[in-house]
């Protein structure tokens, strides 16, 4: 994988990591609707990062099979 892609995978596991952290100091202080978007933020940044790495991974595989 190169550099680049892997620093975007990382980039968007950290969001989602953050996402989630501010999601329970939120909840933490009883606003349960911030809580709320931001847990949905963290999934789709999660779900952004799955995506991204199982293409590298494609991407890698197929020029592996050469």
């Amino acid at each position: 994988m190169p550099q680049s892609s892997h620093n975007r995978v990382a980039e968007l596991h950290n969001l989602a990591a953050h996402a989630h952290t501010a999601a329970a100091v939120a909840h933490g202080k009883g606003d349960h609707l911030t809580a709320h978007e931001l847990s949905q933020q963290a999934h789709e940044h999660s779900v952004n990062a799955l995506k991204l790495a199982e293409e590298l991974a494609r991407k890698a595989g197929k020029s592996g099979e050469s």
